[in-house]
């Protein structure tokens, strides 16, 4: 899967839907089940646990009614809606049954109010909507998130029916891809929210034309995952922020307020939750080049998960939590009180690859958010099958959990076809039963907009809008009452009324309780109603909270009086809230000169001296600000000195590079300064000041610290450093591939052939090791050399062969291997190289060859997996296979994904798929590629970055990135298959593989 698309399986949390709870095996019991009888429904409920003893959860629906879930809602009736995925990703998925009708939207209803689905409607079924990764019903519209296009399907007689499609948004990448667009969600000001991955470039309105923003720039100018907001027609869309991976569902509370999840690159431990800022980048890529996460630079921070974000960065948005490895899917904000107090008014979510639905506790944390976990549903020690991609809130309160159910999910890969639940959640005893709805009059609509479901309050909100002043006295009733939630669900409406949006806004404004200045200020912003006067007032409010809504509506706010207004809110920054200090950038965004000449007017030179002052010149772009970064880096140690070298890279003045040259102190500036500066200057810039010939070779014979020096040496590609890379190359340090790959890159092979004719075999044995990992043509043809040459040591030939385990390099062994021109004495090692490699074309042809059967001696998965491993065996097959790819528990190469994790995300069904089928499930961000260079080289692996003048990459099997230019390359061309291969291991190598990827959990 049933992975992104992670597919919100919506854990349908049945609340106790029958008088007697359900029981649950005890844990004696439910061991002795056999697999096959885990995964039948009538112990669906025995395969997940509650946290919460107070709380029971029951089986609303499951297969055969109803199948691979994506995404889910439930109307104002209490029936349960769903987007079925059953022809997921049928091209990455061929084994897998297709359903020529095309996927369906289901409608699943308890005509009996014994608390289980027993009526299924087909609602709409076609090929456009397969495994659609979103669902809204308004009413008798249903909005269906189903990439390239987002539709609206009219029940327009009541039969349940679809009688009319229609388009809202079209041109959307992400075709059958979990990182394509998402739901739609109601919100509280009457406009819907939306997001989508990064495959959603950009968007387009129903006629083909791109939408843009307010400055006039298409959406496509902002980084990789987006959040957007529109009217309920899809009119007047806005991007409210970007730069995330695979943000799956936004959600909004009663003030207006975005909560969301992001997925990491797999493996990574770095999905995160997060509060979301108006305006926000969230740091997925570089803000200014798109640069992966994983390319070298200044000052990145110390631990992965937070390296996965750009987290050190200027201009980042902080993440409200981090939650390790997963595979987040569908969340909503629960403002109902059905449920425990502990979960009332917070984020619920699931993470399908853990097999968990919580709920996090957030408390105001200065201008945003901090919070704890609390878990709700737990599948993960029972039945890893279960993988919920959906959470919905129902008319009475309860919840309910979409269940995907897969042995797997992650990379497009689905092993189960047939199966999937929907689970309801609520207190012991609640049956469900679903409230009656008055929409005929104000009282009953404002009784109804205090529903948690988002259709009712749609229902209801829509009428309230629709009577303006006629509602406006039961709307009032509301407004008065000691419910701070639904006084700004009030808010939002009478605001609305035409004349009256004054008097609501001031109200607001002036209100006692924070949150409600916060929706007052959200809605005179969204009216266009926030003027300077009224920003003015707030600037001084005692709670940053409120200061922060104030800075936001400040930005491209071009009034006289806004940089006064800016500078006042930014002299009430205290140095620790790094979510102010980056709404302080958002405010300051197309203006930053004039806000920040009129702050330092303010202030004058505290900025030398002061913390916080500090932070904001960090923070700043202004043009003349590299005057006073370059100050504050020379007097400076530590951290800070690297903090603000890496501010130079989001500074755009022209004197940029003057000012860093001017740092060097004519050559006499201490040695790390003078590292730093050539890091940090624009690359032709530098190269014709005088200085740069001058001081460069000074500045690298004093450097001691091998990630700088090498940096260096690619970065303005400098020929002339072949010694000390060979030297460096040669040396027992992690450094050595990169060396010699740069060495290569830059001088050819004439270092590494003379290293091989040297009297010392254990040189020669060395530099083979080296250099022998370029996967490079003319390192190739000279390996073939060596192992050709009769004249040498068996040793040394030996590890010639053995060299020549690159994806290009194999692919020449096996031409030599076919025409017979492996020499017998190291044939041994290319048979046993051409039985592992990369390319399974090869492989098989290999295995015919050399007599291999390994499909005859493996079995069924079915088989294997009732077949109890030695983890202990299967750590060295791990370490012999795997290891040269992949990162688990501190061993390994980081190139694919991480797998320190697995076992937490995987069944062992899915990792028995996974190794013998590596190309059913590939990773997003993971998909191979080739790319051929003007010199004849070619590059297989992954692209990292791609930016308008390079193209980084890490080639197969290596951790450490290569750029190329544009200029170097010839063609590039995605791979059919997975880079990784299917390895010819025997049927007990794979249980004990399987048994040791099977402890790697949290």
């Amino acid at each position: 899967m049933k992975k992104s698309i992670i597919f919100s399986l919506s854990v349908l949390l049945l609340a106790g839907a029958c008088k007697q709870a359900p029981t649950t095996l005890p844990d004696e019991e439910y061991a002795k089940l056999t697999d096959e009888d885990k995964r039948k429904v009538e112990h669906a409920v025995d395969g997940v646990q509650l946290a919460d003893p107070d709380l029971e959860v029951t089986l609303f629906a499951s297969e055969p009614m109803m199948m691979n879930p994506t995404n889910m809602d439930i109307d104002a009736k209490g029936r349960v809606w769903i987007c079925e995925g059953y022809n997921y990703r049928n091209k990455l998925n061929p084994q897998n049954p297709y359903n020529k009708k095309g996927d369906r939207i289901l409608i699943l209803e308890d005509t009996d109010k014994d608390g289980k689905a027993d009526k299924t409607t087909v609602f709409y079924q076609g090929e456009e909507i397969n495994s659609a990764l979103g669902i809204s019903v308004l009413g008798n519209k249903v909005i269906v998130s189903c990439s390239p296009n987002v539709f609206v399907f009219t029940d327009e007689n009541g039969d349940d029916k679809a009688d009319k499609k229609d388009l809202i948004f079209t041109n959307l990448k992400g075709v059958q891809h979990d990182h394509a667009i998402h739901a739609f969600t109601f919100g509280p000001d009457g406009k819907l929210y939306f997001n989508g991955g990064n495959e959603v470039e950009t968007l387009s309105d129903k006629n083909g034309i791109e939408l843009k923003d307010d400055l006039g720039r298409p959406f496509s100018t902002y980084r990789q995952g987006k959040i957007f907001r529109c009217n309920v027609d899809g009119s007047d869309v806005e991007i409210l922020a970007h730069n995330f991976r695979n943000n799956f569902e936004v959600a909004v509370d009663s003030y207006g307020r975005m909560w969301q999840s992001d997925n990491d690159d797999d493996g990574n431990k770095g999905v995160r939750i997060n509060y979301v800022v108006d305006y926000g980048n969230y740091g997925f890529k570089d803000e200014m080049t798109g640069a992966s996460w994983q390319e070298r630079r200044t000052n990145w921070e110390s631990e992965i998960p937070l390296r996965h974000w750009h987290l050190n960065d200027p201009g980042v948005m902080p993440n409200l939590l981090q939650t390790g490895a997963g595979s987040p899917t569908g969340m909503i904000v629960y403002e109902g009180d059905l449920l425990p107090e502990k979960y009332r008014n917070q984020v619920i979510h699931c993470d399908a690859g853990p097999n968990i639905v919580r709920s996090y506790a957030a408390e105001k944390d200065g201008a945003g958010f901090k919070a704890t976990i609390n878990n709700i549903l737990d599948g993960s020690k029972r039945d890893q099958w279960f993988r919920p991609s959906d959470v919905t809130m129902a008319p009475d309160g309860s919840i309910f959990v979409a269940d995907w159910y897969d042995p797997g999910v992650g990379g497009h890969a689905m092993g189960d076809s047939l199966r999937g639940r929907i689970y309801r959640i609520a207190p012991k005893g609640e049956n469900y039963s679903v409230p009656t709805f008055d929409f005929e009059t104000p009282e009953g609509c404002v009784k109804a907009l205090q529903n948690p479901n988002l259709a009712v309050r749609y229902l209801a909100w829509t009428k309230l809008n629709s009577w303006q002043k006629k509602a406006e006295n039961a709307l009032v009733d509301l407004w008065e009452s000691d419910n701070s939630r639904m006084r700004a669900r009030a808010l939002w409406l009478l605001g609305n009324i035409k004349g009256e949006e004054k008097k609501y806004i001031e109200a607001a404004l002036s209100d006692k309780d924070e949150d409600i200045r916060i929706a007052g200020i959200r809605l005179a912003r969204e009216l266009k109603m926030a003027d300077i006067a009224m920003l003015k007032k707030l600037s001084e409010d005692p709670s940053p909270q409120i200061r922060r809504e104030v800075l936001l509506a400040l930005r491209h706010n071009t009034s006289p009086e806004a940089a006064d207004i800016w500078t006042t809110l930014a002299t009430q920054y205290d140095g620790k809230d790094r979510w102010y200090l980056e709404t302080l950038g958002i405010a300051a965004d197309n203006q930053w000169d004039s806000f920040f000449a009129k702050y330092l007017t303010r202030i004058g030179d505290k900025w030398k001296v002061d913390n916080s002052s500090k932070d904001i010149v960090w923070r700043s772009r202004s043009t003349d600000n590299v005057y006073r970064l370059a100050e504050l880096a020379k007097t400076t140690t530590g951290s800070d000195k690297l903090r603000y070298f890496r501010a130079f890279d989001f500074q755009t003045s022209p004197d940029k590079t003057k000012v860093l040259f001017g740092m060097l102190d004519g050559g006499n500036a201490p040695a790390d300064i003078k590292t730093l500066v050539f890091k940090h200057l624009d690359i032709e810039s530098a190269k014709k000041d005088p200085l740069y010939a001058s001081l460069l070779p000074k500045v690298l014979e004093g450097i001691q610290n091998p990630a700088d020096y090498l940096d260096l040496v690619k970065r303005y590609q400098l020929k002339d450093q072949s010694a000390r890379l060979v030297n460096m190359a040669m040396a027992d340090s992690i450094y050595g591939g990169e060396a010699a790959k740069t060495q290569v890159r830059l001088n050819g092979i004439g270092e590494f052939q003379q290293l091989t004719k040297s009297k010392d075999e254990a040189v020669v044995l060395k530099a083979i090791n080296m250099y022998g990992s370029v996967d490079d043509k003319p390192v190739t043809d000279y390996l073939i050399n060596l192992f050709n040459n009769k004249s040498l040591s068996l040793p040394v030939r030996e590890r010639a062969m053995q060299a020549m385990n690159g994806w290009n390099s194999e692919e020449i062994l096996w031409g030599l291997v076919k025409a017979k021109k492996v020499p017998e004495e190291v044939m041994p090692i290319a048979k046993k190289l051409l039985l592992g490699t990369w390319h399974g074309d090869i492989r098989t042809e290999a295995m015919k060859m050399f007599g291999a059967d390994v499909d005859k001696s493996v079995g069924n998965v079915s088989d294997l997996v009732k077949l109890t491993g030695d983890a202990n065996k299967g750590h060295e097959v791990f370490k012999m296979y795997c290891a040269t790819c992949h990162v688990g528990k501190g061993e390994g190469v980081n190139f694919g994904p991480a797998l320190s994790e697995i076992g937490s995300k995987l069944s062992k069904e899915a990792l028995y798929t996974a190794i013998m089928n590596p190309s059913q499930g590939i990773s997003f961000g993971f998909e191979g590629f080739k790319v051929k260079l003007k010199n004849g080289t070619e590059v297989d692996g992954m692209i990292l970055t791609k930016t308008e003048n390079e193209i980084t990459m890490k080639a197969l099997g290596s951790a450490t990135p290569t750029t190329y230019k544009r200029s170097e390359i010839a063609s590039q061309e995605a791979l059919k298959e997975s880079l990784m291969p299917k390895f010819p291991l025997q049927k007990q190598e794979f249980v004990d593989l399987v048994e040791y990827l099977s402890t790697l959990k949290k």
